[in-house]
């Protein structure tokens, strides 16, 4: 790599925080992104994220909308008060095919937007573009800063 180019991370140094309250969902993305060869982290729950962010800062979360007690809109606005959790970018996943649940979630800083059920294919694509454009966000800011 030159100067000039980020340092991107090997897809096997990438950890992907995947949250939904559905056993078969979670069992599906993490297999998927897990065959990719991502590092998977599942949980079940907004409140389980937010504990795992205590310590630890994944390079995306993949993140359920809707869910029971805390749904993925108030688990986004929580997790942003979080330092480890302030810049992860998230990406929305919903059964609801509606254009307020798209909208709300693009206002509140969502790098995208995943209706279930995906295309795995799909899903990976997604998931590397939006890891690398972060990886060179935080390059660039590095050296803008640096």
């Amino acid at each position: 790599m030159n100067a000039e180019t980020p340092d991107v991370k090997k897809t096997a140094d990438i950890q992907i925080a995947v949250v939904d309250d559905d056993d078969t969902n979670l069992r599906v993305a993490g297999t998927v992104l897990s065959k990719a060869g991502f590092r998977v982290s599942a949980m079940r729950s907004g409140r389980s994220l937010l504990k795992y962010l205590t310590d630890r800062s994944p390079d995306l979360i993949l993140l359920d909308v809707q869910m029971p007690d805390m749904d993925g809109f108030e688990t986004m606005r929580m997790l942003r008060r979080l330092k480890n959790g302030a810049s992860v970018p998230v990406v929305f996943l919903s059964a609801a095919d509606d254009e307020n649940t798209e909208r709300t979630g693009m206002q509140l800083g969502a790098e995208d937007f995943i209706e279930k059920p995906f295309l795995p294919e799909l899903l990976i694509q997604r998931v590397r573009r939006i890891t690398e454009l972060s990886a060179f966000r935080s390059s660039s800011a590095g050296r803008t800063n640096g």
